[in-house]
């Protein structure tokens, strides 16, 4: 069983976050709420997205599971305003999702849950750097060394106390140095790791400009990156493998 009432923008933020990295997912209707977990299909990014029951106008679910392709439950949401409410409704018996939007009325057929990729188990790392940013620092980051570059370096100079981006390409290079009064919090540690800029780029696209990002780095380990979002009720997650260098 699950019924619920939605703001577009919330919904549309939930599905954007998910979709950056994948096509289609596994949706766990819970009674405290959504909870997404999905891998791109090369393992190099992951996603964990929890969104409350509170963040819904309405909320009912008992625990079921879907399969969604989720560029089209995008398409149909994004044909609300920000501000119109979604109604979603699942028929148990068909295995359709009724959506809707101010008087449009849409049957979404959904997927197998057991023909979409596995979910990942998302690895617990304790990373000694923590880097707390706002989301259009991030995006400036990603958005100059993409000038330049196909991947990117980010990392913390411990005795200087900064966070530090650097790209380098054929030609040119990209440094960005935030220090501690950039930034809305640094944690010092060991860290410097390569990535690959498309996962970041795409990562970004999902991430608010006002948004509180966090990021956690060590030395040639996999940086996560979490933000909330629908006024702190949904939670991302963002796990991203690094490239490793060869001497």
């Amino acid at each position: 069983m699950f019924k619920a009432i939605v703001s577009a923008e919330t919904l549309t933020s939930a599905l954007d976050s998910v979709s950056v990295l994948v096509d289609e997912c596994k949706i766990h209707l819970e009674e405290e709420g959504l909870e997404i977990r999905a891998v791109d299909p090369a393992n190099v990014g992951m996603v964990d997205l929890s969104l409350e029951a509170a963040a819904f106008e309405s909320y009912e679910a008992d625990g079921g599971l879907i399969g969604v392709d989720l560029s089209r439950l995008e398409d149909i949401a994004g044909m609300a305003d920000s501000g119109q409410l979604i109604q979603l409704e699942l028929d148990e018996e068909t295995r359709k999702l009724h959506i809707q939007i101010d008087g449009l009325e849409y049957t979404l057929a959904l997927i197998d849950p057991d023909s979409i990729r596995q979910e990942p188990d998302i690895p617990e790392l304790d990373l000694p750097a923590r880097v707390v940013l706002e989301g259009k620092d991030v995006n400036r980051s990603v958005t100059a060394a993409d000038m330049v570059s196909d991947h990117i370096a980010l990392g913390v100079d411990e005795g200087e106390e900064f966070f530090y981006v650097d790209a380098e390409g054929d030609t040119d290079d990209v440094h960005l140095e935030l220090t501690r009064e950039d930034l809305i919090d640094l944690q010092v540690g060991p860290a410097h790791s390569l990535f690959s800029l498309d996962y970041l780029k795409d990562m970004n696209k999902a991430i608010p400009g006002d948004a509180e990002v966090t990021l956690d780095l060590g030395e040639e380990f996999p940086v996560k990156i979490y933000f909330g979002f629908a006024e702190g009720l949904g939670q991302v997650t963002y796990m991203l493998a690094p490239r490793i260098q060869s001497d």
